[in-house]
């Protein structure tokens, strides 16, 4: 036999072999199914037809505007009765604290683990859950930062109170030590993190997005939904 025909042999026999890894790895059996439309509607609780008029909303100057907006909020904006959008907004209502108990009961392992792991360390607050109990409408929310003189003083006369809020920290850059270091230096009192008194956040682009004039410190309190100075 040739040279030329043995290298054409050793190739194809080489490329056979390959062939048949790559069909026996185990990578290719692992395929993520998608939901279908109507899975995804049970989801939601919504019947296909509410999906589909979501899918159809979300097309049109809705889903511009508010490209991430979830089916219910979208079908009780667009909702054709008072009935109808009272309906969607129970369902939310349902939904949201179905998801924010598991959020919370999230953060309670996190704390108990932390608690743990390491002891007398001020804890900051899991990104993404929320920063106290929905039920404490009495909160306030503080957003601070490194480069504010008057941040310090403000977070220390709070404190004296008793009231509850929670920290932000702009620019935090997601550094969970810079927190803990300026919340030393303003005298956070540690017992009050402990006990979810006070809680200690990234800022995450909160403050940019309330839009609300004025410098830092920004002490706030929520009416009818909306964010103000206090």
């Amino acid at each position: 036999m040739s040279l030329a025909r043995l290298l054409a042999v050793a190739l194809l026999s080489t490329t056979a072999n390959a062939d048949v890894q790559f069909i026996d790895s185990p990578s290719q059996s692992s395929t993520i199914v998608p939901l279908s439309e109507a899975e995804l509607a049970q989801a939601w609780q919504l019947t296909t037809e509410e999906w589909a008029r979501y899918r159809q909303l979300m097309q049109g100057p809705l889903g511009i505007y508010s490209p991430n907006l979830d089916p219910l909020s979208a079908l009780g904006i667009e909702a054709g009765s008072l009935d109808e959008r009272q309906r969607y907004a129970a369902m939310q209502v349902q939904a949201e604290a179905a998801r924010v108990e598991k959020l919370v009961a999230y953060q309670r392992a996190y704390d108990n683990a932390w608690a743990q792991q390491f002891p007398g360390q001020l804890r900051v607050n899991l990104s993404g859950s929320p920063a106290a109990s929905p039920l404490s409408i009495e909160r306030l929310a503080v957003f601070v930062s490194d480069e504010c003189q008057r941040c310090e003083r403000t977070i220390q006369q709070l404190q004296t109170t008793h009231t509850a809020f929670d920290l932000y920290l702009v620019g935090s850059q997601q550094d969970d030590n810079r927190i803990r270091q300026w919340a030393q230096r303003a005298g956070v009192d540690r017992d009050k993190v402990r006990d979810r008194r006070i809680t200690l956040n990234h800022d995450n682009g909160r403050w940019q997005s309330l839009d609300i004039a004025g410098e830092l410190p920004a002490v706030l309190h929520q009416v009818d939904g909306q964010w103000l100075r206090q």
